[in-house]
């Protein structure tokens, strides 16, 4: 889940794929990387989806052609706002459906609890999830009993659910945003991490400590995680990797690159047998993309798909429906601004004749004024 806190102590959080390529021949590095203008920029405004409950992250997936979405839920738990995200203290998930794009949407209730989850004591933030075989599989992270983030799972029979957790987390998994992928050959591939309140920072040589490193800034920055799943979906079958994210000259971008650089909420998806990583710059609150030709990388950023909206945290996740790509988000409109209180939405994704993804601008209101 995309979260209030800054890498550098630096409480200035502004507010705040997948991509159509035209020609399946097209190379990756033919893609632009220069920054748009303004100019070719789109402007959208959209509503809330959610207007009952505060909802955050949207995880959307078409399953039983239906687009379903897996947000994480806000609430007002009295906890005080700090940069580690404390004051974020979901305790449970609903599900929400919908046949059509702009139809009625179904919620589907309580789909899973803290309480219900033996090895979790709170923090249930962004979770996602996926189907093999008529079986449905919530992933999630949640802080165990020594407050350390692991990502655990649930499965249901139903993709709306409810759903039943499994009495441990997953093996060799830390930090947050889960994030699954299942390729065209039918493997399923787990990405996830996050920084500072998601403790990415305090992996080190596959232990957790207490303290935080963090590289210098004209260092490698730190890198999601992924892990292929096993054939049982709720094991990982292979040690958890680094995802390397490249500039154009094929360099790491470091730690002190904000603007592009990883932070959270990874997100992947595959066009024209290219592989799309998007994510959250998280204390610049970008939504950026990289491309590549392996589900593990190395991923070549290519730009912003959605700049930062209101509310200080930017979470994604990108779905084809019908013929069409969107953008689902959150943003803080509906509680006025409220960083803790945020409501998913959803956006069409526009293209470019090579393929690269139009950058959305959501910072306006109906009337389309910033």
């Amino acid at each position: 889940m995309a979260k209030f806190y800054l890498k550098f102590g630096i409480l200035t959080m502004g507010v705040l794929g997948i991509i159509s390529c035209k020609n399946e021949q097209e190379k990756v590095e033919d893609f632009p990387v220069e920054p748009q203008s303004e100019a070719e920029v789109l402007n959208v405004s959209s509503e809330p989806l959610i207007t009952d409950n505060f909802t955050a992250d949207p995880s959307a997936h078409v399953f039983q052609d239906k687009l379903y979405i897996y947000p994480s839920h806000d609430y007002y738990s009295g906890i005080p706002e700090d940069d580690l995200g404390s004051h974020f203290n979901m305790r449970d998930y609903h599900v929400y459906s919908m046949d059509s794009v702009g139809g009625k949407i179904t919620d589907h209730g309580v789909a899973l609890d803290v309480k219900d989850v033996k090895w979790a004591k709170r923090q249930m933030w962004a979770p996602d999830a996926a189907e093999k075989d008529g079986k449905y599989y919530l992933y999630f992270p949640a802080k165990d009993k020594d407050d350390i983030f692991r990502i655990g799972v649930a499965t249901s029979d139903n993709p709306g659910g409810p759903f039943v957790a499994l009495p441990e987390p997953i093996e060799n998994t830390f930090s947050i945003d889960p994030a699954v992928f299942k390729d065209s050959d039918n493997e399923y591939y787990l990405y996830f991490g996050g920084i500072w309140g998601g403790q990415l920072q305090r992996w080190q040589n596959d232990t957790f400590e207490m303290e935080d490193a963090y590289p210098a800034d004209t260092a490698s920055a730190l890198k999601p995680k992924i892990a292929k799943l096993n054939s049982d979906m709720v094991s990982l079958a292979e040690t958890p990797r680094d995802i390397q994210i490249l500039d154009e000259n094929g360099k790491e971008l470091t730690t002190g690159d904000n603007e592009r650089r990883f932070f959270e909420a990874a997100w992947v998806h595959k066009m024209n047998g290219k592989y799309y990583l998007s994510y959250s710059t998280g204390d610049t609150h970008n939504i950026a993309y990289a491309v590549g030709d392996s589900p593990y990388g190395p991923f070549t950023y290519k730009g912003v798909i959605l700049k930062p909206v209101l509310g200080w945290t930017n979470h994604h996740s990108i779905v084809e429906f019908k013929g069409k790509w969107y953008l689902f988000y959150h943003d803080s409109s509906l509680s006025g601004g409220k960083t803790y209180l945020r409501s998913i939405k959803m956006t069409e994704l526009k293209f470019n004749d090579d393929g690269s993804i139009r950058t959305i601008d959501a910072m306006v209101s109906n009337d389309g004024i910033k």
